[in-house]
């Protein structure tokens, strides 16, 4: 009897492990949402950032044909790294705006103490 329960228990946890691993739906609508917010802030035409979002672009491609192919484990890893290589795109993308910003102001800033110089003279 107790060898039956032992067959019954090994056979339940093996019949578990073969349950197929969900379309990873929300990680794929993530990964894309963040490729999107790159590309809206001009992140393909930024130097820093257009590598991180060719390779999200890629990523997010290999993810698709991993779905197809019956392998969403192997996707959902994918589409992790897509959606981080997205997200740093964005912050890149971010960054050189604000440092372009930076140097606008910066040079309107002295400007302007030049011309405040040159009329006190």
């Amino acid at each position: 009897m107790k060898t039956m329960f032992s067959f019954v228990g090994v056979a339940l946890v093996a019949s578990g492990c073969g349950a197929s691993f969900p379309v990873p739906a929300q990680k794929l609508a993530d990964a894309e949402s963040a490729q999107r917010s790159a590309r809206e802030l001009g992140a393909e035409k930024k130097t820093d950032a257009q590598l991180n979002l060719k390779l999200a672009t890629e990523e997010i491609e290999a993810a698709k044909a991993q779905i197809k192919a019956g392998d969403n484990r192997r996707a959902e890893f994918i589409l992790l790294r897509a959606k981080a290589d997205a997200e740093l795109a964005l912050t890149l993308a971010r960054e050189h705006d604000a440092r372009a910003d930076t140097v606008n102001a910066v040079d309107s800033a002295n400007a302007k103490q030049n011309a405040k110089a040159n009329g006190a003279q």
